[in-house]
C-alpha cells in the first residue's frame, strides 16, 4: 500500500471530506451516518473502516481522517443516538444501547467484518462491540480508552460512592438547576473553552470545529437527551470493561494516547495494555485527547501503516 504523504492535498469540500450524510432509522429514531467509497479501484473489496466519535462529538470530528482513509478503504462513520445529527430526547442511553445501535447499523448496511476506530466514548463502544458481537470486528484502534474501572476501586469506596453519585445526579438533573446550566454550557464560547481542555495544540481549534460541536446542543430534545444520559450513566457491564473484555480478544488492536491528554490520564494506558499484551501501544507527544483531529498528519499514516500490516487483505 502506498501511504498518503502528510503534505498531500485533500479536498476542503465537506461532502468529500466526510461524505454525503444519510439517515437510517433504528427503533423509531433517526440516526445519521456517512459512507465514503474506496477511491482505489483495486481495493473496492477491502475491509471497511467504521469510525465512532467521542462524547459530545459527531461524524464531523473525523473531518481530517475519513477522506484520507477512503483512499484505501471503504469508510463509514456514525452519530451515536443523542449526539450529532442523530435523534435526541428522553430515551435510554449508555454503552449497552450504543453498542446495540452500532451493531444493528452494521447488520443492516455493512454486513461484513470491519475495523473499528473509536475516540474516547467511541473507544468504549468499540470494546463493547468486540466483546458482544465478535463476528463484526476484525480489528480495533482505540484513540484513548476512558475505562476508569481498570484502575480498580476498593469495595468500601464503591459502597460510599454509589449513593453519593445517585444524589448528585438527581441534583444536577433537577430542572430548575439543569435547564439554566444547559443553556449556559451550549454557548459557543463555553464549548470553545471546553475544546481547549481537550486539545494540546490550540491552532487546531478553528471556527469549523467550534460550529461542529456547538450546533447539536441547539437541536430539539438536546437538553432532555443530556439529562437522560446523566441519569442513565451506570457502571460499565463487566463484559464491556477493559478488564473483562480485553483478555478474551485475539484481534489486532492499536491503542493511541496523547501524552498531554488532560481528559483521561495517559497513565491509564499502561494498565489497559496489561490486560492484553498483544495491543500495540503508541504514545504521541504534544497531543491531547483528540489527536485524530489535532494532528491528523501523524494519526493518518500511523493508522494506515497499522492497517496494512495487521489487517491484510
Amino acid at each position: 500500500m502506498t501511504l498518503i504523504p502528510a503534505s498531500a492535498s485533500l479536498s476542503s469540500d465537506p461532502d468529500l471530506r466526510w461524505g454525503r450524510q444519510r439517515d437510517w432509522v433504528w427503533r423509531g429514531c433517526t440516526v445519521r451516518y456517512t459512507y465514503l467509497r474506496c477511491l482505489d479501484p483495486g481495493r473496492m473489496s477491502a475491509t471497511p473502516i467504521l469510525f465512532i466519535h467521542g462524547f459530545g462529538a459527531a461524524i464531523g470530528h473525523w473531518r481530517n481522517n475519513l477522506q484520507a482513509m477512503s483512499q484505501h478503504y471503504p469508510v463509514y462513520a456514525i452519530d451515536l443516538l443523542g449526539f450529532g445529527a442523530s435523534q435526541k430526547g428522553a430515551a435510554s442511553y449508555g454503552t449497552a444501547v450504543w453498542v446495540e445501535q452500532v451493531y444493528e447499523f452494521w447488520r443492516s448496511l455493512i454486513r461484513q467484518p470491519v475495523v473499528l476506530v473509536g475516540n474516547s466514548l467511541g473507544s468504549v463502544v468499540c470494546l463493547g462491540l468486540a466483546a458482544k458481537h465478535p463476528e463484526m470486528v476484525r480489528g480495533i484502534t482505540f484513540i484513548n480508552l476512558p475505562d476508569f474501572t481498570a484502575t480498580g476501586m476498593p469495595e468500601v469506596l464503591k459502597t460510599v460512592a454509589q449513593p453519593i453519585g445517585a444524589i448528585a445526579k438527581w441534583i444536577i438533573t433537577f430542572p430548575p438547576i439543569f435547564i439554566p446550566f444547559f443553556y449556559w454550557i451550549r454557548q459557543p464560547a463555553v464549548i470553545q473553552n471546553w475544546i481547549g481542555q481537550a486539545y494540546y495544540d490550540r491552532r487546531a481549534i478553528d471556527a469549523e470545529l467550534v460550529t461542529l460541536l456547538a450546533s447539536p446542543p441547539w437541536d430539539r430534545g438536546a437538553a432532555r437527551a443530556l439529562s437522560a444520559m446523566v441519569l442513565s450513566q451506570r457502571q460499565l457491564p463487566p463484559e464491556y470493561t477493559a478488564k473483562g473484555a480485553l483478555p478474551r480478544l485475539t484481534i489486532p488492536m492499536l491503542l493511541i494516547w496523547g501524552k498531554q491528554d488532560r481528559m483521561v490520564p495517559p497513565s491509564l494506558a499502561k494498565k489497559i495494555v496489561s490486560f492484553n499484551p498483544t495491543i500495540r501501544w503508541v504514545e504521541l507527544d504534544q497531543a491531547g485527547h483528540c489527536p485524530h483531529d489535532e494532528c491528523p498528519d501523524r494519526i493518518n499514516p500511523l493508522l494506515l501503516d497499522w492497517l496494512s500490516t495487521c489487517v491484510p487483505e
